[in-house]
C-alpha cells in the first residue's frame, strides 16, 4: 500500500484501529523517519485513546488509556494502547530478556499492544501477531506492508 503523506499514514493507522482487539501485537519495522510513530499516533486516535501518541524511544514504553467520553467505539471495545520501542534495547548479551524486564506479557491481553523496533523479539509474547512494514521513499511518501503471522489476521485484513 502506497500512502503520500504522514497525514495518509495517521489516516490508514485510524482505519486500522477498527480491525482491533484487546490481546492484538503489531510489530513495526522500518528505518528510523519511516512513520512508526505516525501510524502509532493514527491508531491512537481509532482507538480514542487519552493525550498524545509520542515516539516512546527514550521511556521504552507507554500506556494510553482510552478516553471514556470519546466517541465511536462502545466503550466495552476500546482496549488500552500499549507504545513500545524497542530500539535501545539489545545491548544485553539477550535482548529478549529486556524484553521481559519490560512487563509486555502482563498487559498483552487487555491491551492493543504496538512495538517499533521489536522484530525478532516480542513476537513469543502472543500466539499471532501482525508485522507492518513500513519504509520511506525519497519522495517522503511511504509504502506499508502488512503481514499477517497467525490467527485470524489475513480474514481482518481484508476490510481494509
Amino acid at each position: 500500500m502506497e500512502l503520500s503523506t504522514v497525514e495518509d499514514t495517521r489516516a490508514f493507522g485510524r482505519r486500522l484501529a477498527a480491525l482491533l482487539r484487546a490481546g492484538d501485537l503489531l510489530v513495526l519495522t522500518g528505518p528510523l523517519g519511516a512513520g512508526k510513530t505516525a501510524l502509532t499516533q493514527g491508531i491512537g486516535a481509532g482507538l480514542g485513546v487519552l493525550g498524545d501518541v509520542t515516539s516512546p524511544t527514550f521511556v521504552i514504553a507507554r500506556v494510553h488509556r482510552p478516553d471514556p467520553d470519546s466517541v465511536g467505539r462502545r466503550r466495552a471495545d476500546r482496549p488500552a494502547l500499549v507504545h513500545a520501542d524497542a530500539y535501545r534495547l539489545g545491548a544485553a548479551v539477550d535482548p529478549r530478556a529486556e524484553i521481559d524486564d519490560l512487563d509486555l506479557d502482563a498487559s498483552v491481553d487487555d491491551a492493543v499492544t504496538v512495538v517499533e523496533w521489536g522484530e525478532g523479539l516480542v513476537e513469543q509474547l502472543v500466539d499471532a501477531h501482525l508485522r507492518v512494514r513500513i519504509d520511506r521513499r525519497d519522495d517522503d511518501s511511504r509504502r506499508i506492508e502488512l503481514v499477517p503471522v497467525g490467527g485470524d489476521w489475513a480474514e481482518r485484513l481484508t476490510t481494509l
